[in-house]
């Protein structure tokens, strides 16, 4: 009777520990089963939905400011220009500004007679083409309307770093009646608001022919070039050789002047360019690091998850309890 009771006890024991047993390994394979296919689903959605939307704004960006925009259409243009390979359109390459010095004095000497740089302060100049000292005195060099008095009259002051370069003219009405009544563009926005930028500048100074072609017309008092809009043009050709005597003595031919002026206007229609690619180099250098530790970052978090090993462990079948 003692022998049958403990051998009950005993089966008793054992059914328990086999339903523990059960209970304790059913929820932990059931849970790992879950997270194993719920916690990197849904992760890798997240870093799929992350990767898209980057992408999406990078393209985004370079559609808005990765091209650029032009104010009139080949449509509108004349002759297409040639595509000439200027220097300051490369990724890595700077403004050559010895011959920014060379183009603002072309722009001084030949330009500023009929054209304005209505954008362009003294102080801008400074580092790039003149020297602080030089600035300041060719900004003296012409007067500027001061604050009123206390009679409320207007006097005339000499001209600081902070004032901008003068136009030639009062208004547009003086500018048409100069001009037999063609009023000369500013220059400020001239490479981004012509279709061919720098090529079509540097096409158009030297596009002049010697006598118009066979067959062509022109307006009167109009000038023959095949790259301006109509192939007539108020504009009279401006740049001869030795026009200019450079300080460098560079020799100023035609196409020398010419260059070297465009490449100034592209300066005064992007003074910041290149600040910008300056900019632009450390903003990659930074990101390349990041992006290298965000990789050692991942397989580092995700080596444990990557590397462990998943098995199911059924629960074994508990003894029924026998009378």
């Amino acid at each position: 009777m003692l022998a049958r009771s403990c051998l009950r006890s005993t089966r008793i024991l054992n059914g328990a520990r086999n339903g523990a047993t059960a209970l304790t390994k059913r929820p932990i394979s059931s849970y790992s089963s879950g997270a194993s296919s719920e916690s990197p689903m849904k992760l890798n959605m997240t870093a799929a939905a992350s990767t898209a939307l980057a992408i999406g704004s990078v393209a985004w960006y370079y559609h808005l400011y990765g091209s650029t925009a032009q104010a009139m259409t080949p449509a509108e243009e004349g002759l297409h220009p040639t595509k000439y390979p200027w220097v300051h359109e490369h990724w890595l390459k700077t403004f050559d500004h010895q011959a920014l010095r060379r183009g603002f004095q072309v722009y001084r000497e030949v330009c500023a007679a009929c054209h304005s740089l209505s954008r362009i302060p003294y102080r801008s100049l400074v580092g790039t083409i003149l020297t602080v000292d030089e600035a300041k005195a060719m900004a003296e060099e012409n007067e500027y309307d001061s604050e009123p008095n206390d009679e409320g009259e207007i006097e005339q002051r000499p001209g600081k770093l902070s004032d901008y370069l003068p136009s030639p003219y009062k208004n547009d009405e003086a500018a048409r009646a100069a001009n037999q009544g063609a009023l000369p563009p500013d220059l400020s926005l001239i490479v981004k608001g012509r279709h061919g930028g720098c090529d079509y500048i540097f096409s158009l100074l030297t596009g002049y022919p010697e006598e118009p072609p066979a067959g062509a017309q022109v307006g009167a008092g109009l000038n023959f070039n095949p790259y301006f809009p109509g192939t007539g043009i108020a504009m009279a050709r401006v740049l001869y050789n030795d026009l200019v005597e450079y300080e460098d003595e560079t020799p100023a031919t035609t196409s020398q002047m010419a260059k070297d002026v465009v490449e100034f206007l592209n300066w005064a229609a992007e003074p910041e360019m290149d600040d910008r690619k300056r900019m632009g180099m450390k903003v990659l250098a930074v990101t390349t690091v990041l992006f290298a530790l965000s990789v050692w970052v991942k397989r580092y978090k995700w080596a444990s998850v990557k590397s462990r090993k998943i098995a199911y462990d059924p629960p074994k079948a508990s003894n029924r309890v026998r009378d």
